[in-house]
């Protein structure tokens, strides 16, 4: 039986980041059971090549993969159309949502859900954008799409924000005040 040896940088990395990586994880994909796989995924292939990105920005990579892995996961069940096997008709699988006990206690749960309601890609933007404020040009080269499309993602995203959450109008526009 073969043992297999972790780098001690890489253990400090992970211990480190792996709440923070976790939180953004949830908040793009939705689901914490999903970002738990994702993040496990995106660490493995940080310490396959840890020794080539140590010295640079392991942090940057990871979350290259731990996003793009999101990306392939949406892409992957819009193509698939699971079913329910005990369903006597075949009635396909709906997409309800696992109740996240633990997450629900963290104040902003009216956003979240917002959030959770709003296309992956335009949850993804506004994640990227707000929470870890990254530029517009950033998102772009992590979702591999067009800087255009990263603006017109985030302005149909805040749109559909505002409409599901109505009294945070003010904020969502800018405005922070009242309104009249």
């Amino acid at each position: 039986m073969s043992t297999v040896q972790v780098d001690d940088d890489f253990l400090d990395f992970v211990r480190a980041r792996q709440d923070h990586l976790l939180r953004a994880a949830v908040l793009v994909c939705g689901n914490y059971h999903l970002a738990q796989d994702l993040l496990q995924d995106a660490l493995a292939k940080l310490a396959s090549r840890w020794d080539q990105v140590r010295d640079g920005s392991p942090e940057a990579y990871v979350r290259t993969i731990l996003y793009r892995d999101a990306i392939s996961h949406w892409r992957k069940w819009r193509r698939e159309k699971p079913y329910d096997v005990h369903s006597p008709d075949g009635n396909f699988v709906t997409r309800a949502q696992a109740r996240d006990s633990a997450g629900e206690w963290v104040a902003g749960a009216e956003v979240r859900e917002a959030l959770s309601r709003l296309a992956p890609r335009q949850r993804a933007v506004l994640v990227l954008r707000y929470y870890e404020d990254l530029s517009e040009a950033q998102i772009a080269e992590i979702l591999g799409i067009n800087p255009g499309t990263v603006k017109s993602q985030a302005s149909a995203a805040l749109a559909n924000l505002r409409r599901l959450l109505p009294e945070l109008e003010p904020v969502l526009t800018g405005e922070g005040g009242e309104s009249a």
